[in-house]
């Protein structure tokens, strides 16, 4: 006994079905969450930030863009030593806002105990990383200092 064939109409709309069903069921398996955030240099001690090797366009806040678990994204930024003698430098965060971020983002440098001779610039490279089970947040704020201590 032979079949009827479908006809196209048919076919194409099984096939369409059949596709929206996985989309549907793979949005379910796969889940994003993007924080959309902000950070500030509100002091530096020491020594000077800025956006261009030239130093002529001061770094007073980073946004970060948004960001999702698991990511990080780095930012440079121009240090310059203003002291009279070669500096050290160190960077430290605090003020996180809300406070529970600070558990699930992490900021890191590539300038750690990296010493800079009087007047000169280095460029540095700032990475925030975000956990990839961090908790979603709309917004977060936190304080980066950039600090140059004198080589005794």
């Amino acid at each position: 006994m032979a079949f009827p064939q479908p006809s196209s109409r048919i076919v194409l709309t099984t096939i369409f079905v059949v596709a929206a069903a996985v989309g549907v069921v793979f949005g379910l398996l796969v889940s994003s969450q993007t924080l959309m955030n902000n950070g500030s240099i509100v002091k530096t001690i020491g020594v000077s930030v800025y956006w261009d090797s030239e130093c002529t366009n001061p770094t007073t806040a980073i946004d970060w863009g948004p960001l999702s678990p698991g990511e990080a994204r780095d930012c440079t930024v121009y240090v310059k030593n203003d002291g009279t003698a070669a500096e050290v430098l160190s960077m430290q965060t605090g003020n996180w806002t809300p406070p529970e971020v600070s558990g699930w983002l992490s900021m890191s440098w590539n300038c750690t105990d990296h010493v800079v001779p009087h007047e000169t610039v280095v460029a540095a490279v700032l990475t925030l990383t975000v956990a990839p089970d961090a908790s979603y947040t709309p917004s977060f704020e936190f304080d980066l200092t950039i600090i140059g201590t004198e080589v005794t």
